[in-house]
């Protein structure tokens, strides 16, 4: 991404009102008419209103803090330079396809630090519901050991039991692994983007390595955790996986429907059965997993 094309994408995403999708729309339509980045900051709330679909109050604030948004913009972006800090908007060619096949709505900006090509490799996800039984994390460690030891990489996330029973399996065995974070690369990962995420990990690696490790945000790289990002965050770990391990499925919760969007991506899901209701996913094309 080019520099003027990074500072736009980031002056836009800490506008307040402009969402991730609307910098996708934002830039695609600049690309795609040659708009540079000096014509469209001299753009007025009136084409802003009428070509780029912004309403009023966005419009408005997009251009009355238009100068200060370029100089934060400036600035976050020197800062992610100096930490190998990436950002990746859904206008890029290289936005990753697992994500647009499996999800509808998926994430219009991405903040990723670390080894990219591990989203190219046989990825896959073990999924629980919250609340899981000690059996059932003991039955998570087991799918991420086989995963693992078959030369696929897991993709988990970080801040709840279910994802760090199966998170240091790949650290035991010195394998790579994506993380998805519900909050900023820096609250994460530390000042430095060295610390790892969960105190149990820190038994196998000291510290976040980039070099062999991928970490992807959906949230501002400073901020912390936000509300509804558990959700997001899921949804991401279930996107970047080419195979979904299912441990425990809640009806009608969060992993009840990444599931079915799952299936409906045609991607390949297999369900242990280990809970009430487990084979009734046969129904729907997913493979049984026996204890």
């Amino acid at each position: 991404m080019d520099s003027d094309r990074r500072t736009l994408s980031l002056a836009l995403y800490l506008c307040p009102g402009i969402a991730g999708k609307t910098v996708t729309r934002i830039l695609i339509r600049n690309e795609t008419l040659g708009i540079s980045l000096a014509e469209f900051l001299a753009m007025s709330e009136v084409s802003l209103r009428e070509e780029y679909g912004l309403n009023q109050s966005t419009a408005t604030a997009w251009c009355t803090s238009q100068s200060d948004l370029i100089n934060a913009a400036k600035t976050l972006g020197s800062k992610l330079d100096k930490h190998a800090v990436g950002i990746i908007t859904g206008a890029d060619a290289h936005y990753p396809e697992l994500l647009e096949e499996f999800d509808a709505d998926p994430p219009g900006v991405l903040f990723f630090h670390g080894n990219h090509k591990l989203l190219s490799a046989k990825t896959f996800a073990i999924l629980s519901s919250r609340k899981s039984s000690p059996s059932a994390l003991d039955h998570a460690e087991r799918l991420a050991e086989e995963g693992v030891l078959g030369g696929e990489i897991l993709v988990t996330g970080h801040g709840t039991p279910e994802y760090e029973r199966a998170a240091v399996v790949p650290l035991r065995w010195g394998s790579p692994r994506v993380m998805c974070l519900d909050r900023g690369l820096f609250d994460a990962l530390g000042p430095e983007l060295k610390d790892e995420p969960f105190r149990a990990a820190r038994l196998w690696r000291y510290q976040f390595d980039r070099k062999t490790d991928l970490a992807i945000s959906l949230a501002h790289p400073e901020k912390g955790f936000l509300p509804g990002a558990n959700a997001r965050r899921d949804r991401l770990i279930a996107g970047l996986a080419k195979r979904l391990d299912f441990v425990n499925i809640a009806p009608g919760g969060n992993m009840d429907k990444i599931a079915r969007m799952a299936l409906k991506a045609n991607r390949p899901v297999r369900i242990l059965d280990s809970f009430l209701g487990s084979r009734e996913w046969m129904r729907y094309g997913a493979t049984m997993l026996e204890l």
